[in-house]
């Protein structure tokens, strides 16, 4: 009986902390932390913090934290997905971690699971739409987000941390992308207040978490995470429209700490490409490959020429 009684009280509460939160919020606009409806959490963002890697960002938002980092290589590092209709490969990679330190707790450190898988992916699409194209930037691009604190919408964290890192790399972003998390909270009587940049707790006592990213001039990525029937066309407008306005906040933010893409590092491989004449191919190569061999041997670069005569030579670092 005691356990039961206890167990109705921890719920009685969750229902008066959620009413509280609820109807505060749609009544006077102001949230748990004291924001209005409409406002971001205090950003800082620093790129370049770490000297060895080809780039480096750490975004900080509120009590949202990600050490993102971006490193470039040739075309031997794209990765090669294995699916139903067969293989194919891909020149850019995304990794997000979210250990348990992250929020307070000491769990075990695995392989990822499906909430992380997820998230990656979706900072992994709000991201690829803006970078170049392969012949115009031959290189592989890997990603890793470490989220180092979280309170609230770390995908949308690592996807302002990527962008800068990737920036701070030299990739020749079409534009910088920033992403927010908007929240929403629909009472009874039909009235409701959409929040952006929304906290844990406001994910958790509210009706939605959608994830909305892009740049200053379209959209991306878009994820909606509903617990309600459904949301009307007035929300959906009001939220995309809120949604904007806080990206171009961050966008902002951001272009304090980097506005376009810096020079390459010195650790980072230099890739070369050049075109012979099909006829000539069979030249450069060699006999059994002698050629290429011996330019690789002397040299320390590799070197790949496809059936187009498309030459790609690659150095490990700027100094080779």
């Amino acid at each position: 009986d005691e356990q039961l009684a206890d167990a109705n009280l921890g719920s009685a509460m969750k229902k008066l902390e959620a009413g509280i939160l609820r109807g505060d919020v749609v009544k006077t606009g102001k949230r748990i932390d004291g924001r209005g409806t409409s406002d971001v959490r205090e950003i800082i963002c620093e790129t370049g913090m770490l000297p060895r890697t080809h780039g480096s960002a750490l975004f900080t938002r509120g009590e949202t934290q990600g050490l993102v980092v971006t490193t470039l290589g040739t075309g031997d590092d794209e990765q090669i997905i294995d699916a139903l209709h067969g293989n194919s490969r891909s020149n850019f990679l995304l990794h997000y971690n979210f250990p348990p330190y992250s929020v307070g707790e000491a769990g075990r450190v695995g392989p990822p699971g499906r909430r992380e898988i997820g998230h990656g992916k979706l900072a992994w699409r709000a991201l690829q739409a803006v970078l170049p194209a392969a012949t115009d930037f031959p290189y592989t691009v890997r990603v890793v987000s470490e989220i180092t604190e979280s309170n609230g919408s770390s995908s949308m964290a690592s996807v302002c941390g990527g962008s800068l890192s990737m920036m701070d790399a030299g990739v020749p972003l079409k534009a910088p992308v920033a992403g927010v998390a908007m929240g929403l909270i629909l009472e009874e009587s039909g009235d409701f207040a959409i929040l952006t940049d929304i906290l844990g707790d406001e994910d958790h006592l509210g009706d939605m978490d959608f994830k909305v990213a892009g740049t200053a001039k379209g959209i991306t990525s878009l994820q909606m995470d509903i617990k309600i029937a459904g949301i009307t066309p007035e929300i959906m407008k009001q939220a995309l429209a809120q949604a904007k306005e806080g990206r171009l906040h961050i966008l902002d933010e951001m272009s304090k700490s980097l506005t376009e893409a810096a020079e390459f590092s010195v650790h980072a491989p230099r890739i070369e490409t050049m075109t012979v004449p099909t006829d000539k191919i069979r030249e450069v190569i060699g006999s059994g490959g002698k050629v290429i061999r011996e330019i690789v041997e002397v040299s320390g670069a590799k070197v790949d020429i496809n059936d187009e005569g498309v030459i790609k030579i690659a150095s490990p670092d700027g100094e080779s």
